[in-house]
């Protein structure tokens, strides 16, 4: 696996580790059941502490990309599922929000356009 960390990026470093591992992941150049290394063997190898690993596992976690089972080590997750089912759960939760706000279709439609916009730059 390899990863670079720019310093100079205005991009946190954990953010940095965070997006490469899972786009590492989405293309499946990082195998579901990969082992990935642990916190302290990586930022080690990045230059980093080891919270700033931690919180990217973390995160990565949290959004299915990797599980974590103690002992057993940090493995990649069948990302696809995963990924598919939470982004359907945040627009469900959106769609329900927008509805309770009031917004009209259109208007709810267009404000996650807009924020799809905003992060995915082009």
């Amino acid at each position: 696996m390899h990863l670079e960390i720019d310093h100079q990026s205005p991009t946190p470093p954990y953010e940095q580790v965070r997006s490469q591992i899972a786009a590492l992941a989405r293309s499946g150049e990082l195998p579901v059941g990969l082992k990935l290394p642990t916190v302290r063997a990586l930022a080690e190898r990045l230059g980093l502490a080891a919270n700033t690993v931690a919180r990217a596992y973390r995160e990565l976690e949290a959004d299915g990309v990797v599980e974590t089972r103690g002992r057993a080590g940090t493995t990649v997750a069948p990302t696809g599922d995963a990924s598919h089912r939470l982004a359907a759960g945040a627009a469900a939760e959106y769609a329900e929000r927008a509805v309770r706000l009031g917004l009209a279709h259109d208007e709810a439609l267009a404000a996650a356009v807009t924020a799809l916009r905003a992060a995915y730059p082009a």
